[in-house]
């Protein structure tokens, strides 16, 4: 296994000639394409400008595994989205991937959200789904007691789902890790060319070389393209600010609840997770900034309004944490997937928020795209199976099980009390195929930290752990 990170030379590209397959970008998209190419004996390279993999778009989404019910009928992202709801769904059973089929309603507040409920139901089916259905205001007040004063109807879409958006890239970029991909963290690509059909990345720790190149990078996807001389998009990053409430008002939302989707937007959803608690978002802001991603009063304002309509009593509860994401707006309805063949070189950007859903679909399509620009892949071979520790509330955690407790008592040792975090489980992530390039990577891997107090109890003792692990 090679992973290489800032301080350490990024060995084997120069040294040993070309890469088959470089991808830039080890978010959810990246790593999956990474290890859907670990499925053919071919020399890969997996390289990320951050300390982590998925430390981009990737860690700050809504956390929902789509059905594609909305997407643009006939889009590109309709087929993946649709194609990978059912790949990522079974490969987290296999993974340990935490998943809940919670379902969806799409709530309607007047006449006017109502009378398009029947237009998208047309488009659900439209795109491959026929499990939706109306529902009216009796119905939906008894499957939601706690919603809002006025909600007329909702459209119902059962298979949506809430999905642990780490540890999924964590899984794809463990397993072809495992299966020889080289990952090089903190490896930014500082100038790229292609010199007699072979493409030289001049990176932040040195040079690599590789026969075809996948570019991946998300909100730089845009910027990676320009440097070969593509300018067909361009990446407008777009800011969600969400809010993150304590566990004790999962009791208060049964399914995710979706605003009936306007010119400007999806609009602010409401949403339990995995992880027991309850989200309130996002907004949708464009910036310029591609590292803007604090929280602001006026969108942690907006939020509030918007949730003391769909669900008043939240308002109420305790606040755990508020966070922003940037997603890789580019002014299209799709995806920016493209070819060039030519040049060996192939573009995945606008990665939008589908994108967790549609992961394995879009690492199957771009492996596709390069052996139709000449890639030879060979037999496919097994990948070496991964198992990711459970953070998932509905299944069984390591505190709770008395067989691992009394195989190896630090699983029955709490270090985060707010998430139940038990020593065992740091010290799993500290030592890991992937393990964290810093005290937040742990926390994403464990969840220590993240709890009510954030970090103020166990903060000292869950960095002591992760400093001393460090080479």
């Amino acid at each position: 296994m090679t992973i290489t990170r800032a301080g350490e030379p990024t060995g084997p590209g120069a040294a040993e000639g070309p890469y088959d397959v470089i991808v830039i970008g080890a978010g959810v998209a990246g790593a999956a394409i990474a290890r859907e190419l670990a499925r053919h004996h071919l020399r890969i390279a997996l390289v990320e400008a951050s300390d982590d993999i998925g430390n981009g778009t990737s860690k700050a989404n809504t956390a929902i595994l789509h059905t594609g019910f909305d997407a643009v009928p006939g889009s590109l992202e309709a087929r993946l989205v649709r194609e990978g709801r059912h790949l990522l769904t079974a490969y987290a059973a296999e993974s340990g991937i935490p998943v809940e089929r919670v379902g969806a309603l799409l709530v309607a507040w007047d006449e006017e959200q109502l009378d398009l409920l029947p237009t998208l139901l047309a488009k659900a089916e439209r795109n491959g789904y026929d499990a939706a259905r109306a529902l009216g205001a009796e119905e939906l007040a008894a499957r939601e007691p706690h919603l809002g004063p006025g909600a007329l109807g909702a459209l119902e879409i059962p298979d949506e789902s809430i999905i642990d958006p780490w540890s999924t890239p964590l899984a794809y970029a463990t397993q072809a890790v495992r299966a020889g991909v080289h990952l090089h963290l903190d490896c930014r690509v500082e100038q790229l060319v292609n010199e007699g059909g072979t493409h030289l990345l001049t990176t932040s720790r040195g040079a690599l070389r590789t026969r075809y190149l996948v570019n991946a990078a998300g909100l730089y996807a845009d910027e990676i393209d320009r440097h070969l001389g593509f300018d067909s998009f361009t990446v407008t990053p777009r800011r969600g600010e969400l809010i993150v409430h304590d566990k004790l008002a999962r009791e208060l939302v049964r399914h995710i609840l979706l605003p009936v989707p306007t010119a400007a937007g999806k609009g602010v959803l409401v949403a339990p997770t995995v992880f027991g608690n309850v989200l309130l978002g996002p907004t949708s802001e464009e910036t310029g900034d591609k590292s803007a991603t604090d929280s602001t009063a006026d969108g942690t304002a907006f939020l509030r309004e918007k949730g003391r309509r769909i669900l008043p009593a939240l308002l109420d509860e305790e606040v755990t944490a508020v966070y922003a994401g940037l997603r890789a707006a580019t002014g299209s309805e799709d995806y920016r997937i493209q070819a060039h063949p030519a040049l060996r070189y192939v573009t995945a950007g606008g990665i939008r928020s589908t994108g967790l859903t549609a992961s394995m679909a879009i690492g199957a399509h771009i492996t596709g795209l390069l052996a139709e620009a000449g890639l030879e892949l060979g037999a496919p071979r097994e990948l070496p199976p991964v198992t990711l520790p459970n953070l998932g509330e509905a299944f069984p955690r390591p505190y709770r099980r008395a067989d691992l407790i009394a195989e190896d008592p630090a699983y029955g040792t709490l270090v985060c009390h707010c998430e139940q975090v038990t020593l065992g489980e740091i010290r799993d992530a500290l030592h890991s195929t992937i393990p964290p390039g810093s005290p937040d990577g742990l926390r994403r891997r464990t969840r220590a930290g993240n709890g009510r107090c954030q970090g103020f109890t166990c903060g000292p003792a869950v960095r002591a752990l992760y400093e001393e692990a460090r080479p």
